[in-house]
């Protein structure tokens, strides 16, 4: 399992460069982006999308093949054909970060189920700590609810909290579910590193906490990768990530100009 984190930079990220990244990719796709209003979001749109073609091109897939579906759920996977072992992947985006897990698959679309969550720790403008995690409350499960009571600080609180909600994301990404799966049936002890679905421990999967820090502004984000044969881990924040790696935005898709563009 491997991360990509591309930070978004609106200064560096220029208008010429943004026009040459949407050539880059399918025409559905220039659709969608350009559906968006703010300029950033169409940008952070861009980098989604190019993430997985350069994965792609490492792999030593040509642009002209590379194609890519959903499942009914809205989950992408890569079509292209004649990938030895195919790759599943999750991209998750969030204020100026984009990110993508990957791993190897097992079959078409991927059974390596894999997926990823990534939030900017901060209370949304004019919010308050306490009215911003009751607005959550029949989301969280009774022991998060005291893990995030008034005893903890507002600013303990809410880094658990988003601990919390990235964990029942990445959980529901992975298994491929739409909108609607009720998250109060997922708990994540943030203390003592458990994760419950329905009170029971999922077996076979290996959750991995990850940090990125962004001009002082920290975001938080859980990989939860479906491995079957293990009994079921959670990999703190704290331990080594070599599997992370970070790049900034504008020269990210220079590189992508080049890789790209190059003759299939």
């Amino acid at each position: 399992m491997q991360v990509w984190a591309v930070l978004y930079d609106p200064p560096t990220f220029t208008e010429e460069l943004y026009q040459k990244g949407l050539l880059l990719v399918d025409l559905a796709s220039v659709a969608r982006i350009k559906r968006f209003y703010r300029r950033e979001d169409a940008c952070r749109g861009l980098i989604a999308r190019l993430l997985p073609r350069i994965l792609l091109k490492e792999r030593g897939v040509a642009p002209s093949t590379m194609t890519f579906a959903a499942t009914a759920a809205g989950k992408p996977y890569i079509m292209s054909p004649n990938i030895d072992p195919p790759i599943a992947y999750n991209l998750s985006h969030d204020n100026r970060l984009v990110v993508m897990a990957f791993a190897d698959g097992k079959s078409h679309p991927p059974a390596h189920s894999i997926g990823i969550d990534v939030m900017k720790v901060h209370l949304p403008r004019g919010n308050l700590y306490r009215s911003f995690v009751d607005t959550f409350e029949e989301q969280l499960t009774p022991l998060e609810q005291e893990l995030l009571s008034p005893a903890v600080s507002a600013d303990e609180g809410l880094r658990r909290f988003f601990w919390m909600w990235t964990m029942k994301e990445a959980y529901t990404k992975a298994l491929g579910l739409g909108l609607g799966f009720d998250f109060s049936r997922i708990e994540f002890d943030i203390l003592a590193n458990l994760v419950r679905v329905d009170g029971e421990v999922p077996q076979g999967w290996i959750f991995h906490k990850f940090q990125v820090t962004d001009a002082g502004e920290l975001y938080v984000g859980v990989v939860a990768e479906l491995m079957e044969d293990i009994e079921t881990l959670v990999v703190p924040e704290t331990s080594p990530t070599p599997w992370l790696q970070s790049f900034k935005a504008a020269p990210f898709v220079q590189r992508a100009l080049e890789e790209l563009t190059q003759t299939a």
